[in-house]
């Protein structure tokens, strides 16, 4: 089913145009080309905030980024995107700003601001995320009794061959094979948490509390500090193939949980409030997480899907429809130093990582750091924001609107026929049924715009 992306050429051109897209757009079809996605070009004096930003802070992120981009031997990503923003990191590599202000030059020099947003709405969404920091054992015992898995043997994904890379997070039929070969679904996490993957030796460590476990899946790392005080790291590896659900939401849905309370710290106290309910709640997230051991130390910052430690205030998470290293300015009112929406948030971020439950065009994960502090952040963020997605200049914007399709021809619509009648019931004025009829029809049909045929 195709969708339609607006695209306003703003200060690049005068005039707006309107063309249709494939919801999936295969890699390399065009710059413009994400899916279900609006885009603006506006001006940097128009990006609130942009001024005052750290953005030297903000370099040594889009550098780090950069490093994976400039070393990778055999670029697999034919999206124009990939390639422009290769050229700017190799420029970036001479590049040494020594101050905020020569940051700054640097990103307007290469980029052109492009506001994104899904398409029919005003804003994007965002969310919080961090690592938790939490004790745990590599022996089970009555204290420390819920495990955290590695990746199952007869874990599967269509078209994916074991060593060949990393296991796919979207886009790939995941489950287990039946005595057909076929794949099947796998273990959902309530047949996971009643003992499905038990007896295969899978246990990394094991954690006291249900809740930690959970949000450890949902965060997507940890560092689990064991008996002898050895911190264990732990890194997302694969999940179990069905979507994620909000189980926050689901506690919304069920009045358990007012939606103005919703919080990460909520959950957990309802989960320790109610501990016969809560397997039944944390099964609706029928989504499981498994993880693979990254270092024993407890130095640094977890490692995001791009393959760079992530950066606290200026990593995101985003979909897969971007390519990582995209440099996106976030503009939000967010609950920061207290639990209001209060504390304005502008600032340069990177896209290093991504989530299954990261899904549109203007959508984020704000990357908070490590611990309770980070994790009383990253637990309250729920909140609308402007994306402006900063575009390399090696994409040409006004030869991409050149080359649009123009609209089909202009199709017949209701609103036709309602005319017509209403000129019959001119010509037979006194037949006061006529007249009832039109606009009994006009009532029905409504106000009726052309747009193009999709």
């Amino acid at each position: 089913m195709p969708v339609r992306l607006w695209v306003f050429l703003g200060s690049i051109a005068a005039a707006a145009l309107a063309f249709s897209i494939p919801a999936c757009a295969e890699p390399g079809d065009g710059p413009l080309k994400l899916a279900d996605s609006q885009l603006e070009p506006v001006k940097w004096a128009a990006v609130d905030g942009w001024a005052a930003d750290d953005h030297l802070a903000a370099f040594a992120a889009f550098q780090a980024s950069c490093h994976t981009l400039r070393n990778a031997k055999r670029p697999d990503d034919e999206r124009p995107i990939y390639s422009a923003l290769r050229e700017v990191c190799l420029r970036a590599t001479a590049a040494r700003p020594a101050s905020k202000e020569a940051a700054r030059r640097f990103f307007e020099d290469n980029f052109r601001p492009v506001q994104i947003t899904r398409l029919g709405e005003a804003q994007g969404f965002l969310t919080g995320y961090y690592e938790p920091i939490v004790e745990g054992s590599r022996f089970p015992n009555p204290e420390f009794h819920v495990p955290l898995y590695r990746r199952p043997h007869d874990l599967v994904a269509a078209g994916y061959t074991p060593g060949t890379g990393a296991f796919p997070n979207k886009g790939a039929l995941i489950g287990r094979r039946n005595e057909n070969s076929e794949i099947v679904p796998y273990h959902d996490r309530g047949a996971i948490e009643t003992g499905a993957l038990d007896g295969q030796k899978l246990e990394i460590c094991w954690l006291r509390d249900p809740f930690e476990a959970l949000a450890i899946q949902i965060q997507g790392s940890a560092r689990v500090i064991l008996e002898d005080g050895t911190p264990l790291r732990l890194n997302y590896d694969s999940h179990n193939g069905y979507p994620y659900t909000s189980v926050g939401r689901v506690l919304i849905e069920r009045n358990l949980v007012p939606r103005e309370e919703m919080s990460m710290q909520r959950i957990r106290d309802w989960m320790a409030a109610n501990p016969d309910e809560a397997p039944n709640v944390r099964a609706t997230n029928r989504s499981f997480v498994f993880f693979r051991v990254t270092g024993l130390s407890n130095e640094g910052e977890p490692v995001g899907a791009q393959g760079v430690p992530l950066i606290p205030g200026r990593s995101i998470a985003v979909d897969k429809i971007h390519v990582y290293g995209t440099p996106f300015f976030i503009d939000g009112s967010l609950p920061i130093e207290s639990a209001k929406p209060t504390t304005p948030f502008r600032r340069l971020m990177i896209a290093q990582d991504t989530g299954s439950a990261i899904v549109g065009p203007a959508r984020a994960d704000l990357y908070w750091g490590a611990g309770d502090d980070a994790a009383r952040i990253a637990g309250r963020i729920r909140h609308s924001g402007r994306f402006v997605m900063l575009l390399p200049r090696e994409l040409d914007m006004i030869e991409a609107g050149k080359h649009m399709p123009l609209p089909v021809a202009k199709p017949n619509i209701p609103e036709a026929e309602v005319k017509k009648e209403e000129g019959k019931a001119k010509q037979q004025a006194g037949k006061s049924e006529d007249g009832t009829r039109v606009k009994k029809l006009r009532r029905q049909v409504g106000p009726v715009r052309w747009r193009p045929r999709s």
